[in-house]
């Protein structure tokens, strides 16, 4: 056995040196294999030549089935390679790809989507996209646009980590517990994926920051749990025309919708005029929450976002999703902008 594998090094050495090519160096190789396996498959077991190779056809199979593992392995990732930046075969040698082997790898379920491609891998790379709370929605929400690929992810977040936050926010360690949570939820991101650029805001949100910080971002997504931060993240959104993602939850129901008035949707103030009495809309702290369902609802959140990005689809414009987990029920309802609105009927043609 060790005569062959000899052998093959040589080949490979001498082709090398000769400047023969990869390709025909394998092929080479793939006639010794083939040879040696003839030879183990017909020769008698005590034949000088079938005991010099090893005796048995087996472990020549298995090396052979493993060499053309690497190969094929290879060539698909070569192929995604050529199909996330089409443009690279033209590039220049000392042109730096768009993505790394690692991350071709890393991405890999979403290039070979037909929705999503090198293109739209390529889209959620450049995106910006602001998340407002890094709390129970927010958890769910900012782990999957980290793996996800989603170049810039802002997080603004005036709280901190507490042991009450662990039974949902699960983005959040025990041992960060008295830690701000844009920080706590920065590392566990950039632990996850090293290749998104994380920009933590521990602060609130408030009327004299949000137009300049929304003027950074794409999109934005509400995971907040009071009414005067949805207002003022609608508002301010309206007035720089871009996608507000918002999902609210209580007890065992959760909802999503996108609020996008310049693509023909209502914005949040068409659909809540005014916030609810208190007594009307407790708190989670007040009227509690099943642990996974911020999960679920921020995990919509996430692939809602990514279809606006990557244009897969038919993203909730125009549409709420409501989501019974108790019953396991799901119910999507239309939604639509209203005329008299006193954020967005300018902008409804």
């Amino acid at each position: 056995m060790l005569l062959v594998l000899g052998l093959a090094a040589a080949i490979w050495g001498v082709g090398a040196l000769a400047g023969q090519s990869r390709d025909r160096r394998y092929l080479v190789l793939g006639v010794l294999f083939g040879a040696v396996i003839g030879l183990n498959l017909l020769l008698p077991p005590a034949n000088p030549i079938r005991v010099a190779t090893g005796g048995s056809a087996a472990p020549w199979v298995l090396l052979t089935a493993f060499v053309l593992l690497v190969i094929g392995y290879s060539w698909v990732l070569n192929r995604l390679r050529i199909r996330s930046n089409p443009e690279q075969v033209a590039q220049k040698p000392s042109d730096a790809p768009l993505f790394s082997d690692s991350e071709l790898n890393r991405y890999a379920r979403h290039i070979v989507l037909r929705e999503v491609g090198g293109a739209g891998q390529k889209a959620l790379k450049n995106s910006r996209v602001l998340v407002i709370g890094a709390g129970g929605l927010g958890a769910p929400v900012l782990q999957y646009l980290a793996a996800a690929g989603v170049g810039t992810i802002g997080v603004i977040d005036d709280d901190i980590v507490e042991n009450a936050n662990l039974q949902r926010q699960v983005i959040h360690k025990d041992n960060a517990i008295g830690t701000p949570k844009v920080f706590s939820a920065q590392a566990e991101m950039e632990a996850q994926n090293p290749f998104v650029t994380v920009r933590p805001y521990h602060r609130r949100l408030t009327e004299d920051i949000a137009a300049d910080l929304f003027a950074d971002y794409d999109i934005v997504m509400d995971g907040t749990d009071n009414f005067d931060t949805r207002y003022l993240a609608n508002r301010t959104c309206v007035a720089a025309g871009i996608p507000l993602v918002s999902g609210a939850l209580s007890q065992w129901e959760g909802q999503l919708s996108i609020f996008h008035p310049a693509e023909d949707a209502p914005c949040y103030q068409c659909i809540f005029p005014q916030a609810p009495a208190p007594h009307l809309a407790p708190s989670c702290a007040q009227a509690g929450v099943i642990g996974p369902l911020p999960g679920v609802i921020g995990a919509m959140m996430a692939v809602e976002t990514i279809k606006l990005i990557t244009g897969a689809g038919a993203p909730l414009r125009g549409k709420m999703l409501i989501y019974d987990g108790l019953y396991g029920d799901n119910r999507v309802i239309s939604v639509s902008p209203r005329q008299d609105c006193p954020i967005c009927s300018n902008e409804i043609e």
